[in-house]
């Protein structure tokens, strides 16, 4: 099974880049959307494009346009997709949604970015500490779970260019940190540190400065995992070759 993540930083703006040519190339079973910026009706025609690709698709978007959004197309239709987390705010700002099949379940989410200034930075970690116990209590219904996104967070120092230049920066702060090192510890596998320990491998580029061109990046989308689920990891990748968002996306194989 091929699992890919990706934050488009706006559908529409992906589309226009060649995206449902790359879309149809990758033939991945799930893909994970985030960043959407979209409502569902004003893209007919490239709603009837997914599905002649052969994709159920299922949308979470903010109820403030051209802002936020999650998604998942599914090859296989599920038994049933939750819409949300349960918590006003974040289900207003379109943050997650979850499929789930027999023996699998998948999320989308897109946690908040603190980039903006001190209130935003306060949603982001109201978000973190709602998400850290939604998570662990639906893992025991669901224990195998995969958690599929743009987590706006820099886990380690190999995961970010410049981790002294960016020690005080929304993404890489030590609280945000300290949060994913516990959730991994707790709970989940970082599926793409599970096989690669490489530096330099990152999934988020500024639009300044040439950074994408230069490689300054961030690795700030991830496929977590339940540890249920490690017998059957096969592989996980960075595919920063595609190039339709400031973001690129990330693939996860299962057995």
């Amino acid at each position: 099974m091929k699992i890919i993540s990706y934050n488009v930083n706006g559908i529409r703006s992906a589309i226009s880049k060649n995206w449902l040519q790359w879309l149809q190339a990758s033939d991945a079973d799930i893909v994970c959307l985030q960043e959407i910026k979209v409502q569902v009706e004003q893209i007919p025609m490239e709603i009837k494009m997914i599905e002649d690709l052969g994709y159920h698709h299922y949308w979470y978007p903010a109820q403030k346009k051209g802002y936020s959004g999650v998604a998942i197309l599914s090859k296989k239709k599920p038994l049933h997709v939750e819409y949300g987390c349960g918590h006003e705010l974040f289900d207003f700002e379109g943050r997650m949604i979850r499929v789930d099949f027999e023996d699998l379940s998948f999320i989308s989410v897109y946690l908040p970015s603190g980039t903006t200034g001190d209130e935003r930075q306060n949603v982001k970690y109201q978000f973190m500490d709602y998400f850290e116990q939604y998570t662990r209590e639906l893992s025991w219904k669901y224990p195998s779970l995969v958690i599929s996104g743009d987590y706006n967070i820099c886990h380690r120092p190999i995961d970010i260019h410049n981790p002294k230049t960016n020690a005080n920066s929304s993404g890489f702060l030590p609280e945000e940190r300290e949060w994913m090192e516990k959730i991994l510890n707790d709970t989940f596998i970082d599926s793409f540190r599970y096989f690669n320990s490489e530096p330099h491998q990152y999934t988020w580029w500024s639009f300044r400065a040439g950074s994408r061109d230069k490689n300054l990046g961030w690795r700030i989308d991830y496929h977590l995992v339940t540890k249920e689920l490690e017998k059957r990891l096969k592989r996980a990748a960075i595919l920063s070759e595609a190039k339709h968002s400031d973001h690129c996306p990330i693939l996860l194989e299962l057995k």
